[in-house]
């Protein structure tokens, strides 16, 4: 019988604490224009993407993340891999909108907000590029939030917020903005976080409501052992890691690395076919 992945609570919501990433599944390689391109080439039809969405669900692992409007692919996948599983998967979509203070631009945002829903999303957590724009160092505020995550209410979704500033996290639990998640990145190689490890750790145990971690592996930076082994051994039980994988073999070993961090056991995994360089991992002492 297959084990099923431990699974947490954000805004009465029961989830997988291993969320599905898509970077590694649209082509956002964090690494090089041919990177980007190979991905796209690896999962360009809806089958690839399938695949890989099914060893997921088989090991309970039914939580999403990502910018769904317009990736018509990915939403096909999702739809197809419910259907053969016979198991409902759980999308956070992260979309951007227009948060320029105006009637015209607060429209167009809930037209997008709108699109989440329609699309499926459970959970709207408006993308940092949009949500990093209404931040006020000197105040500790994040300016006009309130209203976009009462169109989120408004459309029967769980409002969060996506942070690639940590700050987000501080001023959203200091003013008591109606926030369930937030997402934040967090590895041990400190990629792309813009304060250091120490830091971030400190207000990822601090939050008062789960977070949603990203970029454990640092976008290919590190190995998955590594990468998934410090995450999981440092955020709270409440707490999730987002996990990007390029095939459905990768999406099996990150599963199999963490339960086995979460465990306290070492992973079973077959060693890398680099000759003879991890001959002792195949044959141990």
């Amino acid at each position: 019988m297959e084990k099923k992945f431990p699974r947490t609570n954000v805004g009465g919501v029961s989830l997988s604490r291993m969320i599905i990433g898509t970077n590694w599944i649209l082509g956002y390689s964090h690494t090089s224009n041919a990177a980007d391109n190979f991905i796209k080439r690896q999962n360009s039809t809806v089958e690839a993407i399938t695949s890989i969405l099914e060893v997921f669900l088989n090991s309970g692992v039914d939580t999403i993340m990502g910018p769904f409007a317009g990736n018509r692919q990915l939403i096909d996948a999702v739809r197809a891999a419910e259907d053969r599983m016979g198991k409902k998967m759980i999308i956070i979509d992260t979309p951007i909108i227009n948060v320029d203070d105006n009637a015209m631009a607060r429209k167009e945002a809930e037209e997008v907000i709108a699109l989440s829903k329609r699309i499926g999303a459970t959970f709207c957590l408006p993308h940092h590029t949009s949500v990093e724009q209404l931040v006020n160092k000197n105040k500790k505020t994040i300016e006009r939030l309130p209203d976009y995550l009462k169109m989120i209410r408004d459309h029967d979704m769980i409002p969060g917020l996506s942070c690639h500033m940590p700050e987000l996290i501080v001023y959203s639990d200091l003013n008591g903005y109606d926030v369930e998640t937030y997402i934040q990145i967090y590895n041990c190689a400190g990629f792309l976080m813009q304060v250091e490890i120490e830091y971030v750790h400190k207000i990822i145990w601090s939050a008062k409501k789960p977070v949603m971690t990203i970029k454990p592996m640092a976008a290919g930076r590190v190995s998955p052992f590594v990468g998934l082994t410090f995450s999981w051994h440092t955020i709270r039980p409440c707490d999730m890691v987002t996990v990007g994988c390029l095939t459905p073999e990768e999406a099996e070993e990150d599963i199999e690395i963490s339960l086995a961090a979460l465990e306290g056991r070492p992973p079973m995994l077959e060693g890398r076919d680099s000759p003879n360089k991890t001959e002792i991992m195949k044959n141990p002492l």
